[in-house]
């Protein structure tokens, strides 16, 4: 589909696509077909109202989120103490971290600058931490994505946050990409240049899956290797995991995200 996409020409129209594809939207849409339907057909009319409300009260809960993120996407597990100790003993030879940027603020006011999201701003931090840990040098890739037509490209400003408030330099820094699969394509041609074999790849548990399977299409002859983040459960009661939240919302949504990138190719 992404392919599809490149040929008309609309792939600045992914943005839209998505908020009008994800949540709350079809189920709203549901809401109203479910009643107008209540009037020529009152049992249909009322079933497609009540499972709107359902499907709309599940796609805000955290327990969703957890059971689609296990079942659906199956994200990998984290890198282990014994994985890192043993990164480590191989930092001699050709390995990258590579970590994938997922969104920034084009312009923050209380710094006066652009600035990384959350989401890119855990991805960084959790790269640096493990190359500090194994010695491993790290980049970064990210450009002006589609939703935002014009602006610094996201590595550049992560480049500057990995050196100045983390104090450790980026090694590489891609700042062309506008998606998952751009990143891909354009790291591993960065990479292949600096003779490259081995790429640890770091970004949320829930993106991995579809990551992994862009920078192995991107570089056959390389290794990569899943480094996920943020995969820790929520810490609440049970009984809170299935009662609406902003934070389930968030979860789902980017769970089903993930759904439609993979289906979309991008």
């Amino acid at each position: 589909m992404n392919s599809l996409f490149i040929v008309l020409g609309i792939e600045s129209w992914k943005p839209v696509l998505s908020a009008l594809l994800l949540p709350p939207v079809p189920l709203l849409v549901m809401l109203l077909i479910g009643a107008r339907l209540v009037l020529p057909r009152r049992g249909l009319g009322w079933f497609v109202i009540i499972l709107s409300v359902v499907l709309l009260w599940l796609s805000n809960c955290t327990g969703t989120a957890e059971l689609l993120s296990q079942f659906v996407l199956r994200p990998p597990p984290a890198l282990t103490p014994d994985r890192i100790k043993e990164l480590k003993t191989q930092s001699k030879e050709p390995i990258a971290i590579i970590v994938l940027g997922g969104g920034l603020e084009p312009f923050a006011p209380e710094y006066g600058v652009s600035n990384l999201n959350y989401h890119s701003l855990e991805r960084l931090r959790y790269g640096l931490w493990v190359g500090r840990e194994t010695g491993l040098p790290v980049g970064f890739s990210g450009g002006v994505g589609w939703a935002q037509p014009d602006g610094t490209p996201e590595a550049r400003v992560a480049s500057q946050i990995a050196a100045v408030d983390f104090g450790r330099p980026l090694k590489w820094v891609e700042e062309n990409s506008r998606d998952t699969r751009e990143n891909a394509a354009h790291s591993v041609a960065l990479l292949r240049k600096a003779g490259i074999k081995h790429i640890v790849l770091v970004t949320h548990g829930w993106h991995m899956p579809r990551a992994v399977a862009a920078f192995e299409a991107a570089g056959s002859e390389m290794r990569i290797e899943a480094a996920p983040m943020g995969l820790a459960q929520h810490a609440q009661l049970p009984v809170l995991a299935w009662l609406p939240t902003g934070t389930g919302a968030a979860d789902v949504r980017a769970i089903l995200h993930e759904l439609l990138g993979r289906l979309a190719g991008a």
